[in-house]
C-alpha cells in the first residue's frame, strides 16, 4: 500500500509522525501550504504543531502562505492561539478574519495570478518550509498533488525543505488530473500554448528532488467542506437575468450559442447562478474557471459542459463523495493547474471568457467592493476575481441588492473600497435586473444601474443623491463627497442606510 503511495524507496526512510515533523517549524518562519478554497490543504502536522505548543506552553509565530482559503486545521487553529503573523493571500476564516481586523496579524491581499511571480522574484519574504498534501510520490520524487494545485508548484520550487502529507483518502485515479506549467522569470517568458479549455501543457506531477524533502507524514484527515446556501429566490433571479442576457448576446452575434468559456466566483450565489445554466437550452458549453463547486460537476453530469479547466475541485461535502465516486468519469473531463496558469491574463484574454463573479456593494458609476465592508473590515479577499474581470470578454459582478434583511444597500453612491473599477465592470445583476454597462459614460451607467439594479426600497433615496449631484459645476462623474461617505457613516453608526 505505502510502496504505492511513496515510490520512491529513499523517501520510505522518511516517513515520520506529524509530532516529529511538526518540529522542522521554528519561530520566525514562513510556511507554504498546498490548498485551495478548503481542498487539498495539509492538516496533520499544523494538528501536531498546535497541541506541542500547547503542552508545552511554547509561544511562537510564523507567516502562512497559501494557494487560498484552507480549512479550520490552519487558518483557524493557528489565528485562534495567535501563531499567526503574516498571511498570503487570500483567507476565509472567520477567526483569523478577527485576528486581520484586529491588527494582530498582518495581511495582504493579492491577485491570486500575481501571487507565483511574487514568491518566485522575492517580493515577499522567502519560503522556508512548503508543507503538500498529496495523493503519491513518484520514482523521482516528484508530487502526485490531491484535488487542488493552487500555489503549490512554487512553493515547492521555492521551500528550503519540504513536508509532505500523503493523505489517504486522496483516491490514487487523482494522479494524472494535474497539469503542471511553471513560468519562467521576465525576460525569459514564453507564451502559454492554451488555446482550448483541454490544451495541456505541462507534466502530471510537481517537480521536486527528493533531497529537499525532509518528511513524509501519513494521513486521512478529510477536508472541511463546506454546504452551499440552497437556490433562493433571489439567486433564481439573479440567474434568469443572466441567462437571458446571454441568449441577447448570441442574437446579436456578439457570442457563439455554445457561448464562450465561463468562469465563476466562488460561494453560495456564484453556485446558484451556474446551477440555472443546468435548465438553460445551452449546450457543449465549456468552463475556464479558478475553483469547481457542485454547480458546474453537474453541468459535467449532464452533458451541458464538455470539459473544465481549473485550479482546485471544492464542492460540498455530498459533491465531493460523488466527485470521488466517479472519479474517472471526471478525470477525462477536468484538468487541474497551477493558480498562475488557471487564473493568467494571457489565457483569459486569449479564450474569451465570460467573468461571472460576486459584490459586497456597487456604486451607482459600476465600481465594485469584493472584499471591505464599510471600508475598513475585511470579509476575505480578491481572490481572483480582478483576475478574470479586467481581462475577459464579458466581466459581470452579481450581488442581491439588500442585505442584512434589507437594511443595508448593495447600490449605493460611492463605494466604500474599490476593488474593481469601473473600467474593468461591464454588466451588473441583481435579483431587481440587469444593467448593461458597456460603452455608456457615467452619468449613463448611474441611471441604468439605479433603474435596474437598485432595491425599490433605495431607488428614491438614490435618485435623489444623483439628481442633486448633478446639479453641481463637473458634470462627468458627479459626487456630494459628504453625502458619500454619510452612507456608510450611518451603517456604522446605526447598522442601517434606513432613514
Amino acid at each position: 500500500m505505502l510502496e504505492e503511495r511513496i515510490r520512491n524507496s529513499s523517501l520510505i526512510k522518511k516517513i515520520m509522525s506529524p509530532a516529529e515533523a511538526s518540529l522542522f517549524i521554528k519561530d520566525g518562519m514562513n510556511i507554504a501550504t498546498s490548498g485551495f478554497t478548503l481542498s487539498g490543504y495539509p492538516k496533520a502536522v499544523i494538528l501536531a504543531l498546535a497541541e506541542r505548543l500547547e503542552a508545552k506552553g511554547e509561544k511562537i509565530r510564523i507567516g502562512l502562505y497559501t494557494g487560498a482559503s484552507v480549512g479550520e486545521e490552519l487558518d483557524g487553529i493557528l489565528a485562534k492561539d495567535d501563531f499567526l503573523c503574516r498571511r498570503y493571500p487570500y483567507q476565509t476564516n472567520n477567526e483569523l478574519r478577527k485576528r486581520i481586523n484586529s491588527g494582530s496579524c498582518a495581511y495582504t491581499d493579492i491577485h491570486l495570478s500575481h501571487f507565483a511571480q511574487y514568491v518566485k522574484n522575492g517580493f515577499v519574504p522567502p519560503v522556508d518550509i512548503a508543507i503538500v498534501e498529496a495523493v503519491s510520490i513518484t520514482e523521482e520524487g516528484n508530487i502526485i498533488p490531491a484535488n487542488s494545485v493552487g500555489c503549490t508548484p512554487t512553493f515547492v520550487e521555492t521551500a528550503s525543505q519540504v513536508i509532505v502529507e500523503i493523505n489517504l483518502r486522496q483516491p490514487m485515479a487523482l494522479e494524472g488530473m494535474a497539469d503542471i506549467y511553471s513560468m519562467e522569470k521576465p525576460p525569459f517568458r514564453k507564451p502559454i500554448m492554451i488555446n482550448k479549455v483541454n490544451d495541456r501543457i505541462g507534466t502530471p506531477y510537481i517537480p521536486c528532488s527528493p533531497e529537499k524533502i525532509v518528511a513524509v507524514v501519513i494521513t486521512d484527515i478529510p477536508d472541511q467542506n463546506k454546504n452551499f446556501a440552497p437556490v433562493d429566490e433571489i439567486s433564481a433571479q439573479i440567474s434568469t437575468h443572466l441567462i437571458n442576457f446571454l441568449h441577447q448576446e448570441i442574437n446579436q452575434g456578439r457570442l457563439p450559442e455554445n457561448l464562450l468559456p465561463i468562469q465563476s466566483g466562488v460561494g453560495s450565489v456564484a453556485n446558484a447562478v451556474l446551477a440555472g445554466l443546468k435548465e438553460s437550452n445551452f449546450e457543449n458549453m465549456t468552463v475556464y474557471t479558478e475553483v469547481i463547486q457542485d454547480a458546474i460537476l453537474d453541468l459535467l453530469d449532464c452533458g451541458k459542459v464538455t470539459y473544465a479547466s481549473t485550479t482546485a475541485v471544492s464542492p460540498s461535502p455530498a459533491g465531493l463523495k460523488k466527485f470521488y465516486d466517479k472519479i474517472d468519469f471526471y478525470k477525462e473531463r477536468i484538468v487541474l493547474r497551477p493558480m498562475e496558469i488557471s487564473n493568467n491574463p494571457e489565457v483569459i484574454r486569449r479564450l474569451g471568457l465570460l467573468a461571472f463573479n460576486t459584490a459586497i456593494e456597487v456604486d451607482i458609476y459600476g465600481n465594485v467592493n469584493s472584499t471591505n465592508i464599510t471600508g475598513s473590515r475585511i470579509m476575505n479577499g480578491i481572490g481572483g476575481s480582478g483576475d478574470f474581470a479586467r481581462n475577459a470578454y464579458i466581466s459581470v459582478f452579481t450581488t442581491p441588492s439588500t442585505a442584512k434583511n434589507g437594511a443595508i444597500s448593495s447600490i449605493v453612491p460611492m463605494v466604500s473600497h474599490h476593488d474593481h473599477t469601473e473600467h474593468d465592470v461591464m454588466v451588473i445583476v441583481t435579483e431587481q435586473g440587469l444593467a448593461d454597462l458597456r460603452g455608456l459614460s457615467p452619468r449613463e451607467r448611474a441611471e441604468t444601474i439605479i433603474e435596474n439594479c437598485a432595491h425599490p426600497d433605495y431607488r428614491p433615496l438614490l435618485r435623489d443623491y444623483y439628481e442633486r449631484a448633478c446639479r453641481g459645476k463637473y458634470l462627468h462623474t458627479p459626487h456630494l463627497l459628504d453625502e458619500a461617505l454619510s452612507w456608510h457613516k450611518r451603517l456604522l453608526d446605526t447598522g442601517s442606510m434606513k432613514m
